[in-house]
């Protein structure tokens, strides 16, 4: 008959099959003691990628794994502003950190991996356009295209308007979304003033 530490790591195992990072503290409330999660550790069947949170050694690495890394550091917050950017495609740029929209009373989590970069959105910002996807097995929260380009020319202290514009000229060459559609969520998003006149000069034939 197995032993207990043995039926433990079988379960470990089958967790993190299922489901490609976890949280300690999830581990644990599946039953799962720290003793078997450090042996683990020791024995290279599963790797700690960030404080609190592991996954299978050698688990395939999804293209936007950072993103749900990020997602877990931070529980109630948004991908924003450039990361979700370039999680569109809308952005050759790749930011160092990753940009996470939370409200102005939550937690902020000390900085380790990956490096974020915090910004605070007041409500009713802060709940607008959230769109939910799947990245390595884990549901992670994404600001939509129309929410991301209102909120990049809402802020041009925290990011240069030239990202600002250049997202939004490739959403509309793109067709990822219609120019009537950014006008709506840009007057939701309180941009309207700020990007109209780029909208329609983007947009006009002459």
């Amino acid at each position: 008959m197995p032993s207990a530490q043995e039926t433990q790591k079988v379960k470990l195992r089958n967790l993190l099959n299922a489901r490609s990072m976890m949280h300690a503290h999830e581990l644990r409330e599946a039953g799962i003691s720290a003793q078997t999660i450090s042996r683990a550790v020791e024995q290279g069947d599963i790797e700690r990628i960030s404080r609190g949170v592991y996954q299978k050694r050698g688990a395939e690495v999804e293209e936007n794994q950072i993103l749900a890394e990020a997602a877990m550091r931070v529980p109630k917050g948004v991908v924003a502003l450039v990361s979700a950017l370039a999680f569109y495609g809308l952005t050759d740029q790749m930011p160092r950190r990753i940009w996470m929209a939370i409200g102005t009373s939550d937690w902020a989590p000390v900085q380790s991996y990956p490096p974020l970069r915090m910004v605070r959105f007041t409500e009713p910002y802060l709940r607008q356009g959230i769109e939910h996807h799947a990245i390595a097995g884990l549901d992670v929260p994404v600001y939509s295209i129309l929410k991301t380009l209102a909120d990049l020319f809402r802020n041009p202290r925290l990011v240069d308007r030239s990202v600002a514009v250049e997202g939004l000229r490739v959403a509309i060459q793109q067709r990822k979304v219609t120019p009537s559609a950014i006008a709506q969520a840009a007057q939701a998003g309180g941009a309207w003033k700020v990007m109209q006149p780029y909208l329609e000069a983007l947009t006009s034939n002459g």
